[in-house]
């Protein structure tokens, strides 16, 4: 057995016995991560026989012991994947998770929509933007789009700024309220995507990777059935939208029942509907200004 088989199998069982989800991805993770090399790199070096140094090893069981500790792997590593950009991540900041990718997915559709209509620079506003990742890979995918992001907390907007400057993005990242940010775009913007804190006041996570290390104020939702904050969001995504403008919200997969049937009942909205994730759960409501 190879050196790097042989670490790889006993970070595994380690991480497994921790609890973590994915045991084998987050050990490779770490000692690509460790050995300074891309995940790919990784690859070729088993293939090639290649076998890391003794500060090298080190480094990579320290960052197992942590995550066995339940750290998420993105802050030991600094970064989150999110679709094709990496995010830097790290405390004070929500770690963007592979299913709101497929927010941007929603978002990229309506544009194209509308460049077949003729509009070839469509505003996008990100209410509760985080790290900047919907903001930033929307702008990634979508050049010519004008897109603008706000984020309450001062941590998390520190973040959006870093990844946005790190990129070169042109995208205006602002530190404010949701529901009251971007007075000068009433009425005037294309799509209007958010991933609003949802969680119901209470209901703590049970996985100590979000319970412990997220920010609570990304996390929950203001109200016990989790949609205080996510309702007041979308009333400011209304003011903001021309009419027939979409607004994309992602939402906790016990909520793709409550949160449409809320927006039906405030009159602003019309052609709500709810779209699930890959793993067939709901995940974002889409909803069109009135």
């Amino acid at each position: 057995m190879t050196q790097i088989r042989a670490l790889l199998d006993a970070a595994t069982t380690q991480l497994a016995e921790s609890g973590v989800v994915s045991p084998a991805a987050d050990a490779a993770v770490l000692l690509a991560h460790a050995w300074r090399r891309t995940p790919a790199d990784l690859q070729r070096a088993r293939v090639m026989g290649d076998e890391p140094d003794s500060t090298v090893v080190e480094r990579f069981e320290a960052l197992v012991h942590e995550r066995a500790t339940r750290v998420p792997v993105q802050h030991l590593t600094g970064w989150a994947p999110f679709r094709h950009i990496e995010i830097a991540v790290g405390p004070g900041v929500f770690v963007p998770r592979p299913e709101t990718e497929m927010l941007v997915d929603l978002v990229l559709a309506e544009l194209q929509r509308l460049r077949e209509r003729g509009v070839t620079e469509p505003t996008v506003v990100d209410l509760c933007t985080g790290s900047g990742a919907l903001a930033l890979a929307t702008k990634d995918e979508c050049p010519a789009a004008r897109v603008h992001a706000v984020e309450l907390d001062p941590l998390a907007h520190a973040w959006a700024t870093q990844n946005r400057d790190r990129l070169g993005a042109d995208v205006e990242i602002v530190c404010g309220d949701a529901r009251t940010a971007f007075a000068e775009l009433l009425e005037t913007v294309d799509v209007v995507v958010s991933n609003p804190p949802y969680i119901p006041v209470g209901m703590v996570p049970i996985d100590p990777e979000v319970r412990d290390h997220d920010p609570d104020i990304a996390l929950y939702g203001g109200s016990p059935d989790g949609l205080r904050i996510p309702l007041d969001v979308a009333a400011r995504a209304a003011q903001l939208l021309a009419p027939g403008g979409l607004m994309v919200m992602e939402h906790a997969d016990t909520q793709g029942g409550s949160l449409p049937a809320a927006l039906r009942t405030t009159g602003s909205w019309s052609d709500v509907v709810d779209r699930r994730d890959l793993t067939g759960r709901p995940r974002a409501t889409c909803a069109r200004r009135a």
